[in-house]
């Protein structure tokens, strides 16, 4: 079968990637044969795992390794491999294009600050585009297992926007990449060098690497003898060995190989658990988010390996969703090579081991909590990078709620700073509170600045301060704590009459306040009609002359609008007014007779309690223009 040579374009999104890696990762090229022996490691674990359930795709050959030669004279190094390969069309998929959610944000987040955007390359992930950090052109010959010799593929390109295909014969299967170099990487041709990489990155892929050895010494008048062969690397899987044996290097190298990481991982975790189920667990916490975090198809991290044979990854069978972002594996030997996904669903070992795996990793977020100092962050970089898909806990994993409820941090009015505890806040409340207080908003800024606070700042009591999106979700299912009810200070009634220096007086002059004020509670209720559900005295304002507020059982409008802004199709929800009746304004609007005036100081007034929230009002240029009225 022959077919005629092609020349394709690279996606746009792959020419960006080659020029930012190139210009972002120069001082760390020798990553590029870290990436090229995974990828290497990747496609022999796929063929171990297809070959459980169709022996023939071996064809005769089930000695799966890696080989990797350097040729000085040609300036070329080739990394093969007998791996699962690839055909034309996965050939195309793989290289030509990058098919992954959240590409678009990614290269948005780029700054032009070298430095920083190595690190977010690290994350995407560099894998086979890695090769041209130290090739100006790169040549992959590649056979898909099972496939006839002449479905043999060739992709050639100078990584200059522009890449060859064409069909070739090729008798073994799997993937050779010969790399070109450039004038800059001679370095890498040398025996030494590409063994110590292999050493630093490589050393634990559970498959061998070999290489010619350097070549023997001879006598004089001996002819040359050639070099035999060499396994350079340990070839067995890290997690197996004996802690003992492992140093913080080898584990950290490991995580990156697995992870794609450039950085160390921000802690760890190995054991092996015995009982009923005996698995093994290596599993990592990275120092930054993966960029698909927030992408509803990212990939988990964790794969699953079956008697040290690969099985899976990326699925929430493994580990519950929120926990998406912990990188590693998984070992039992109580589950069959051949596992199906139905099967892993159904299992009741897989089950146990996602309930064990899960327990661990809440237990690895509490140490590194408990050990949180001035000198130790890691509990705070964690939490500021996937803090959001723990509150996720909260919604999804009944079952830990507890313990997840233990690890969220959050500002509050006494700390701008996400370190406040639930714990630490019911340490700190004033004598007889009962009730844990927050408020939700936009911004940290908005709910730092609401005229809701105005009496709990004065009776000393603590906020939680909420601006996350998923804050409004969070707190509709941890309604205590503790035994401490969550309350949010903009819903329903407060009772902080229990609460204070002056609880009695501050409520007998609310009960007096309510009473003056029905007169002019009348007149805003009939000027804003149907706009608001109630107007009452508050209790919570001290400053402002009035603010809105949800009815207890209502959503907040700060959930209202999160929804419409998500294009949610949702009927607006009626708030309640309250108003301050001490406030200047509203002893003012009280003395208006004309129904005109106290209509444009009704609609000012509620108009200012929606800027307030962090809305804008319905009719802003109306809102301008009674506003203008006035200061003339």
């Amino acid at each position: 079968m022959t077919a005629s040579k092609e020349t394709h374009v690279f996606q746009t999104e792959v020419k960006q990637l080659l020029d930012l890696m190139i210009h972002s990762l120069y001082s760390n090229k020798e990553i590029f044969l870290r990436e090229l022996i995974s990828n290497a490691s990747d496609a022999a674990d796929k063929l171990r795992f297809e070959a459980t359930k169709d022996d023939a795709l071996y064809e005769g050959d089930s000695d799966l390794h890696v080989y990797i030669e350097a040729d000085k004279d040609a300036r070329t190094i080739t990394i093969r491999d007998n791996g699962i390969g690839m055909n034309r069309d996965e050939v195309i998929a793989n290289i030509g294009t990058i098919a992954r959610s959240g590409t678009k944000e990614f290269f948005g987040q780029l700054s032009g600050d070298q430095e920083q955007d190595a690190h977010l390359i690290g994350q995407f992930g560099v894998g086979f585009y890695s090769a041209f950090l130290v090739a100006d052109k790169v040549v992959v010959t590649t056979r898909r297992a099972g496939l006839e010799h002449a479905h043999g593929v060739r992709w050639e390109s100078a990584g200059d926007g522009e890449y060859n295909i064409e069909t070739v014969e090729k008798e073994t299967r799997g993937t050779e990449i010969v790399l070109h170099l450039r004038d800059n990487a001679d370095e890498f041709l040398e025996h030494f060098r590409l063994t110590s990489i292999i050493h630093k990155y490589a050393d634990h892929i559970p498959f061998p690497i070999r290489m010619l050895g350097t070549p023997k010494p001879v006598e004089e008048g001996e002819e040359e003898k050639p070099a035999d062969i060499e396994t350079v690397n340990q070839a067995s899987a890290l997690w197996t060995r004996p802690k003992s044996e492992l140093s913080d290097e080898d584990y950290n190298n490991f995580y990156k190989h697995i992870g794609h990481d450039f950085e160390d991982p921000l802690a760890r975790l190995h054991q092996k658990l015995e009982g009923k189920y005996e698995y093994t667990l290596l599993l990592y916490l990275p120092k930054r988010a993966p960029f698909d975090l927030w992408q509803a198809e990212a990939k988990h991290g964790v794969k699953l390996y079956v008697r040290r044979v690969f099985i899976s990854e990326a699925t929430e069978d493994l580990l519950p969703r929120y926990l998406r972002f912990v990188r590693g594996i998984m070992d039992t030997n109580d589950l069959p090579l051949n596992v199906s996904r139905e099967i892993l669903q159904q299992s009741s070992a897989m089950s146990a081991m996602k309930k064990g795996a899960t327990k661990r990793i809440l237990g690895m977020f509490e140490d590194m909590a408990k050990q949180a100092s001035d000198e130790n962050t890691d509990y705070a970089v964690a939490w500021k990078e996937f803090g959001n898909c723990l509150k996720e806990g909260i919604i999804e994993d009944n079952a830990n709620r507890d313990r997840i409820a233990k690890l969220l941090r959050f500002s509050s009015t006494q700390s701008d700073e996400q370190t406040v505890s639930l714990e630490s806040y019911v340490e700190r409340m004033v004598e007889n509170q009962d009730t844990i207080y927050y408020i939700t908003a936009d911004t940290l800024a908005a709910a730092k600045h609401s005229p809701h606070l105005e009496v709990f700042r004065k009776k000393g009591i603590e906020v939680l301060l909420l601006s996350d999106r998923i804050d409004e979700w969070l707190t509709s299912h941890l309604t205590e704590f503790d035994g401490k009810k969550l309350q949010s200070i903009a819903k329903g009634e407060l009772d902080l009459s229990k609460l204070g220096d002056n609880a009695e007086e501050d409520k007998k002059e609310h009960d007096e306040a309510v009473k003056s004020a029905e007169p002019v509670v009348e007149k805003l209720k009939a000027a804003l009609g149907e706009k608001v559900k109630d107007v009452r005295v508050t209790d919570r304002l001290t400053e402002s002359p009035a603010c809105l507020v949800s009815d207890q059982f209502d959503m907040t409008g700060n959930m209202e609008r999160i929804l419409k802004q998500a294009g949610q199709d949702i009927p607006s929800v009626q708030p309640i007014l309250e108003i301050n009746p001490e406030h200047a304004l509203i002893q003012r609007l009280a003395a208006l007779e004309s129904e005109s005036d106290v209509a444009d100081y009704a609609d000012i007034l509620f108009d200012q309690a929606m800027l307030a929230e962090g809305a804008l009002p319905e009719d802003p240029a109306g809102f301008v223009r009674k506003i203008n009225a006035l200061l003339i």
